[in-house]
């Protein structure tokens, strides 16, 4: 058997694991320093923006459409064979317009969507007020309503891609570190040292995140990945806003309006870069006017309870496009699957793939 391990065990060391363990042949191991979810995916909104964002062409789109038309089978995949319930919410994405936005980009937009065989919709400020009466529409002058796109509860994602890639004979090592890594002159990477002892490999895939960074210096490359911060509330009301039977994610302002239930919303989030490449630190006056950016366009939500604040860190890679999906350079059989920034949750299945179709092709 091929042996694969598989450093990082976020959404997308998860995807990636679930993806491989069907395929058969293959010895699968995962390490996480962590327990699952714990870095960027634990912080993370799940607002897939997909058909609704303006990537039309290229690699940048290919990895949004795959991911989206993967999530409508593997969801309900997952459930059946773990039998564990992921919140998925399929009533689209409404992307609010104020004053001053540029309505044309949004019609070419929804052309090209058209030609491409996706939906997008351009709703004026009396059909926002009529399907959304919780919005204030004092500045909202349209709405883009993409009702392909989706939301996802990413920790309880990640839980069922583990669960499901055990059930697949995945073998997943939680509480270990790389301690460092032994190759050959030829640029083949044959074992990872742990703090669990030695694993052998035949192929490895780094999906890290900011951890990728000391992973990759081990073996002699720079592969550059910063922090940035993110933070949100969740919050709750005592009933729920707008339309009972129309809850989709709302953004606005760059600030996302998620539904979860029970009178709940997860609201945010920041971006925070750090001063003088040192440690970010959380401000408490940017989760503020995240807040009161949301009740600007959402009065109700002003009545809500804070019920937790959360943050996290999201790896951007450094002076290159966000995500680093391909060949380690130097290495014919490390790959990296890193550096998604605000993206992965949504391209999570999508790099799993293509991680994928790299090992099938090596395997010959």
């Amino acid at each position: 058997m091929s042996r694969v391990v598989i450093i990082g065990c976020g959404v997308v060391g998860a995807a990636i694991a679930y993806e491989l363990s069907l395929i058969p042949g293959l010895k699968i191991t995962v390490i996480d320093k962590q327990q699952p979810a714990q870095g960027a995916t634990g912080a993370a909104l799940g607002v897939m923006m997909g058909a609704i964002s303006h990537k039309i062409k290229g690699n940048a789109w290919q990895l949004r459409q795959t991911s989206i038309q993967r999530y409508e089978t593997l969801i309900p995949e997952l459930e059946a064979l773990t039998n564990r319930k992921i919140p998925f919410n399929r009533q689209g994405i409404l992307m609010l317009c104020f004053e001053g936005e540029d309505m044309s980009k949004w019609e070419k937009l929804v052309e090209i969507r058209k030609s491409q065989g996706w939906h997008l919709e351009i709703w004026d400020a009396a059909k926002v007020r009529d399907r959304c009466p919780h919005l204030s529409c004092d500045r909202i002058i349209a709405a883009i309503y993409s009702p392909q796109d989706r939301q996802v509860e990413p920790v309880a994602l990640t839980l069922a891609l583990v669960e499901a890639a055990q059930l697949n004979g995945v073998n997943f090592k939680f509480g270990v570190t790389v301690l460092g890594n032994e190759s050959t002159t030829s640029g083949v990477l044959k074992q990872i040292h742990t703090t669990a002892g030695e694993l052998e490999c035949d192929r490895a895939v780094i999906a890290a995140g900011l951890g990728s960074t000391p992973i990759t210096a081990s073996l002699n490359q720079n592969v550059d990945i910063r922090p940035v911060l993110g933070q949100a509330l969740h919050l709750q009301l005592p009933h729920p806003i707008g339309n009972r039977d129309f809850q989709p994610a709302i953004t606005g302002d760059d600030v996302h309006i998620v539904p979860c239930g029970a009178n709940e919303y997860w609201v945010g989030a920041t971006v925070e870069f750090s001063a003088n490449e040192g440690d970010v630190v959380a401000s408490s006056e940017l989760l503020e006017k995240v807040r009161q950016n949301a009740i600007a366009f959402c009065p109700s939500l002003a009545e809500a309870n804070i019920i937790k604040t959360w943050s996290g860190l999201r790896p951007r890679p450094e002076g290159r496009p966000a995500p680093i999906i391909g060949k380690l350079p130097g290495y014919s059989n490390v790959l990296l699957a890193t550096g998604h920034y605000r993206n992965g949750v949504l391209l999570a299945p999508a790099t799993a793939i293509t991680i994928r179709d790299a090992i099938t092709l090596s395997l010959g």
